[in-house]
């Protein structure tokens, strides 16, 4: 949709709101609600594996311990006992040295008890064995507890778009709204499998590593602590920083993606029109925008991580420092320094992790912010339950002093009122906003009327379900719809039932499209893509006639629908409507007035309402605005004759 001066509209228009972090992270996390047994499989796997991790170091401590005393304790003499060494030391005047080894369980004269140090380290491998393949096994646990919760949003989405009134998509570009349906669903994916299990590890570990360390010296476990609320301003004042910087990265994501999607399908136009270099140069401009959203999100997140690290590195001096005066003063043994050391590690460890995940965590929620926006729409009008419908549907169509407007302060259509018999056919004529399209509209409830009524065979279509109506109503736009497949199925997806191959011949036959399609190299096995590349645009406009005739309509509406085929075509086409719509009430816009000269009431239309209304012989003789329209057009077919 093209803005003032001809530039495309912005794409993130409608949505420019500040990240709710704390409220999108909630929601997100109340997803995984059926996921439950999951999840409790997943925190008793993760529990056992950080359980086994923590203790490890303490476990490899102790092998350390006996490395240590048998180092110690060969070069003592035999048969003396721990006490009587550590005497005769301090009476040598060597009282730090017998300090620092009264915490040392070694025998005099027994050198390294090797037997010993392989059991303790066999067992440390057999637990940190186990802890992985609990961790290995909590790994699949998420991505399965990940993978149902994308299914069941992307089940949502599309849920949700298909309850998302015509308005909706009227104010968004649609490579927008398709970016958070797939980009963005995408990315919440990801980061859920990347950052789930890791930050609930992270968390455990945080805990049973704290315990541990109080475990072996509360002490040095305070000293570890100094660093913890340093910690936390870092990781705050970063986030804070780089949050709005995410949510700017995934809007300009949408809003580039909606640009390549308006270029690509329509780059004959672009190319028609010489707009390569201004197409080029807005997409330069949007891309630039992207770079530089994502560059900044990516740096003030990536910060976080090298602060981080100098904070752990602080944490590791201050615990070395005082652990060494412990272990001198007999306090500690060097294995619970040692233990403790990595226990520090291992506190500090998580803290990076969670901190450098912090850039994947508000990516993802800004993901999810954009998702659930799209997921709080507000909805089409629910169907009335129990609904109405006609004892028999014949066609009679009534329009009641209707009213509708697009904006509330501006009307379109005022005090409208009009009835269509069975059988009839009811042109409409106007120039160009006189509310002829939107008509159709109405009655097909794409919108719903602001007063007024509308009924079909006496009952108010807002009382009947919208599938009800519409299974009745066969439609032909001027915009061709075609999706990727054969023609054959092109033509079938005008039946809610399986139809045979005769049938669907016989609906082409019908809209005169059997001849062209018979001259192609597969005939009705032809695949075509979504942009129906391989046939003009008058044989797809015949392909999407054929496809209305074979829903066999209670009511037929033409918009423009023979716009796009030559006059010869146009005439044949005529000929099949007017067998197709024996029977049935027909709705016709037309621009050509020459198309609607047969139709048994014709509306004419300006400023949403009827000015006049009759058959062509009454409505030429009134010489009102139906005239004028007329003549207009006969006086420009015999200009461009001359």
């Amino acid at each position: 949709m093209a803005g003032p001066g001809g530039r495309m509209m912005a794409g993130g228009g409608p949505d420019q709101r500040t990240l709710d972090f704390k409220g999108s992270s909630k929601r997100l996390i109340s997803r995984f609600r059926p996921e439950r047994g999951t999840i409790y499989g997943l925190l008793a796997c993760v529990v056992l594996s950080v359980g086994l991790s923590v203790i490890g170091p303490k476990i490899l401590g102790r092998a350390t311990d006996l490395v240590f005393a048998g180092i110690v304790g060969r070069d003592m003499p035999e048969g003396a006992t721990k006490e009587q060494v550590l005497d005769a030391m301090r009476a040598r005047g060597e009282g730090d040295v017998a300090d620092m080894l009264r915490s040392t369980d070694f025998t005099p004269g027994e050198g390294i008890d090797f037997t010993a140090v392989g059991n303790v380290l066999l067992f440390a491998l057999a637990v940190f064995g186990v802890a992985g393949l609990l961790m290995a096994f909590a790994t699949r646990l998420v991505n399965r507890a990940v993978n149902h919760t994308m299914f069941r949003m992307r089940e949502d989405v599309q849920t949700k778009l298909s309850r998302l009134p015509l308005s909706y998509f009227d104010k968004r570009q649609r490579g927008e709204v398709l970016s958070r349906a797939t980009n963005d669903i995408d990315n919440i994916g990801q980061t859920l499998q990347q950052s789930m299990g890791q930050l609930i590890n992270s968390l455990l570990t945080i805990i049973g590593v704290l315990a541990m360390m109080f475990y072996v010296s509360w002490i040095l476990a305070l000293v570890a602590l100094v660093t913890v609320p340093l910690s936390f301003v870092v990781a705050t004042r970063v986030g804070k920083r780089s949050q709005p910087h995410f949510v700017q990265q995934w809007k300009s994501t949408g809003t580039l993606n909606a640009h390549i999607e308006e270029m690509y399908t329509g780059h004959t136009l672009v190319k028609v029109f010489g707009r390569q270099e201004e197409s080029a140069k807005q997409f330069a401009e949007e891309n630039d925008a992207l770079y530089e959203a994502g560059f900044k999100a990516q740096f003030n997140s990536g910060v976080m991580q090298p602060l981080m690290f100098f904070v752990s590195n602080i944490n590791y001096v201050l615990v070395a420092v005082v652990g060494g005066l412990r272990v001198a003063s007999g306090t500690l043994s060097i294995g619970d320094v040692q233990a403790f050391i990595q226990y520090s590690r291992q506190f500090s460890m998580p803290l990076t992790q969670v901190a450098s995940m912090a850039n994947l965590v508000q990516s993802g929620v800004a993901s999810a912010e954009r998702v659930f926006e799209l997921l709080d729409a507000e909805e089409q009008e629910a169907d009335p339950s129990p609904a109405e419908k006609p004892a028999e549907l014949r066609g009679r169509v009534a329009l009641e002093n209707v009213s509708f407007r697009y904006d509330p302060e501006k009307p379109l259509i005022e005090d409208l009122s009009l009835k269509a018999e069975p059988g009839h056919t009811v042109a409409i004529v106007g120039p160009t906003g006189a509310g002829k399209t939107t008509l159709v509209n109405l009655l097909m409830r794409f919108y719903e009327v602001s007063g007024g009524r509308i009924t079909l065979d006496g009952v108010d279509i807002a009382h009947m379900s919208r599938d009800e109506l519409r299974s009745g109503i066969g439609m032909v736009l001027q915009d061709t719809w075609l999706f990727g497949g054969t023609i054959a199925e092109n033509i079938a997806y005008g039946s809610s039932r399986e139809v045979t191959r005769a049938e669907i011949e016989e609906a082409a036959r019908a809209a005169h499209a059997d001849r062209f399609v018979r001259t192609l190299p597969d005939g009705y096995d032809t695949v075509i893509d979504d942009e129906g590349s391989g046939v003009s645009a008058g044989e797809k406009q015949l392909i999407t006639i054929a496809r209305a005739f074979l829903s066999d309509p209670v009511i037929l509406v033409l918009d423009e629908a023979t716009s796009s085929v030559d006059t010869r075509t146009e005439v044949l086409i005529q000929k099949a409507m007017a067998r197709l719509a024996h029977g049935r009430t027909s709705f016709v816009i037309a621009h050509r007035l020459s198309t609607i000269r047969d139709a048994d009431t014709i509306l004419v239309m300006e400023n949403g309402a009827i000015v006049e209304q009759g058959a062509h012989e009454k409505l030429l003789a009134a010489e009102g605005a139906y005239a004028r329209l007329y003549k207009a057009q006969f006086a420009e077919a015999v200009a461009e004759v001359d």
